[in-house]
Formats: structure tokens, C-alpha cells, sequence
């Protein structure tokens, strides 16, 4: 019975979600709330103290609820992700400045010189192999040498580079999920306040608003914190997406360049 092998992929993204958990929360349990709370203290004494008083407003006190924390520790799980890939993909692109064939300019490749050039790509090791590049270049030269026709061979490679180009989309709809879930944590914490806010309207009334501004305090934080996470986190998105593109794009060059062009079939 064959064993399955765990993807690299999926154990990499589940410690890197427990890493970001641990570090992010011992982060806000030593440093953030402590500090929030000293803040909250000496803008509470001052308040006292001074009935003209205006509050600032602190970074510690903006981040220090638990729907900030969530936010973080899904913003640094997404970059550990985008790393992961961004690694990948630099590793591919390694081999667009490699002659993975060795082809002089105005040399011709028959159907019959195409299992020596072949050699060339399966010398590679089974991780360089499985890359989109080597993969399309020795597709080429098995249809090539099979079918004979360069229209055929032309054809499936570009349908090899399509598959890449919805494959790596496809793989960023986890950073994607992750880039919609943080706002509407966000937009969680501003229920939270406001409902914390309502429950304590009695007391508005009779004269004492501290609650309701602490709880507002904590509807429009949490919505704040969540936004500016969410479009920084766009930005490397689209940042990632330009960089598979190209990929796509300057390794269907390559083939085209370095390979396609030198067929001849009589």
C-alpha cells in the first residue's frame, strides 16, 4: 500500500498560523495591554484632574482588543504564506537565466534530435523538473517528437502555461479569504462596541459617558486597525499575482525563444 506524503505546503501554513497565534498573543499579554492600561489610567487620572482635558490617542489603546490581536495574527499567517510562494516563485524565475538546452543560434531541431535534448531536462532533479519551465520544455520536445507538427507542439505548450497561470490563481484564494476575513473581524469588534455601548445608554443618561465612549472606543478601533491591515495586505496580493504573471508570461517567452522557434519538422 502506497503512503500518502503530507504536502510541504499544508504543514508549513498550519505552523506558521501557530507561530503567529503564540508570538502575537505573548506580544499582547507583555507589551500591548499592559501598556494600554497604563494609558487608559493616566488619560482617566488626568481627565479628573483637568475637566478641559483631551484625550490622545495612543497606538496601544487603538490595538489592544482581542479583534485587533485576531487581525494581526491573520495578517502575519498571510505573509507567511506570500513568502512561502514569493520563495517558489524567485526559484522558477532562476531558470530563466539558465540554458536549460543548449541551442545555437540557427540550429534546427528535428523529431529525431529531440531525445537528446530531452536528457538535458531529465538530468534535472525531480523538484527542478516538476517547474512550470522544464515541464513545458520537455512537453515540447516528447509532442514534438511524437506528432511531428509544430502547430500541435505550440499548442499544448500554451495550454501547459494556461494550467500554470489558474493554478497559482487558484492558490491565492486562502490570502484572498484571509484578506476578506480581517474587516469583517473588524467590523465584529464594531458590533461588540456598539451593543457594550447600548447596554450602558442608562447610564449615559444619568450623566456618566465613560462606558459608552470606551465601548465606541472599541467599535470604531477594531474597524480602523481592520482596514489599513486589510489594504496593506491587498497591496502585496496584487504585488504577488504581478509577480506569477510574469512568470507565466517570460517562461512561455522562453519556450517560444529558445526552443519552439528552432523546430523544423522536414
Amino acid at each position: 500500500m502506497k503512503k500518502k506524503n503530507i504536502p510541504v505546503e499544508f504543514v508549513y501554513q498550519l505552523f506558521a498560523l501557530i507561530i503567529a497565534v503564540i508570538i502575537v498573543h505573548a506580544f499582547y499579554v507583555s507589551v500591548v495591554r499592559p501598556n494600554a492600561a497604563e494609558v487608559i489610567a493616566e488619560q482617566a487620572i488626568e481627565s479628573q484632574q483637568n475637566p478641559g482635558y483631551i484625550k490622545e490617542r495612543s497606538t496601544w489603546v487603538l490595538i489592544k482588543d482581542m479583534e485587533q490581536e485576531a487581525c494581526f495574527v491573520l495578517m502575519f499567517w498571510a505573509l507567511a504564506i506570500m513568502g512561502f510562494k514569493t520563495s517558489l516563485l524567485l526559484k522558477e524565475r532562476k531558470f530563466l537565466d539558465v540554458d536549460l538546452i543548449a541551442i545555437a543560434e540557427g540550429m534546427r531541431i528535428l523529431p529525431e534530435d529531440t531525445r537528446e535534448f530531452g536528457r538535458q531536462i531529465q538530468a534535472l532533479s525531480n523538484d527542478q523538473r516538476s517547474m512550470v519551465l522544464p515541464r513545458a520544455l520537455l512537453n515540447a520536445l516528447q509532442r514534438f517528437s511524437t506528432t511531428r507538427n509544430l502547430q500541435d507542439v505550440s499548442t499544448s505548450t500554451h495550454l501547459i502555461f494556461e494550467s500554470e497561470a489558474d493554478r497559482l490563481e487558484s492558490e491565492l484564494s486562502m490570502i484572498r479569504y484571509i484578506s476578506w476575513a480581517i474587516p469583517s473581524i473588524g467590523f465584529i469588534g464594531t458590533v461588540r462596541g456598539i451593543g457594550e455601548a447600548l447596554g450602558q445608554a442608562d447610564l449615559a443618561v444619568q450623566g456618566d459617558i465613560s462606558g459608552v465612549t470606551a465601548s465606541l472606543g472599541i467599535a470604531f478601533n477594531s474597524t480602523f486597525t481592520a482596514l489599513l491591515i486589510s489594504i496593506f495586505l491587498m497591496f502585496l496580493v496584487h504585488q504577488l499575482q504581478l509577480l506569477q504573471e510574469r512568470l507565466v508570461f517570460d517562461s512561455e517567452y522562453y519556450t517560444n525563444e529558445k526552443l519552439i522557434r528552432h523546430m523544423k519538422s522536414d
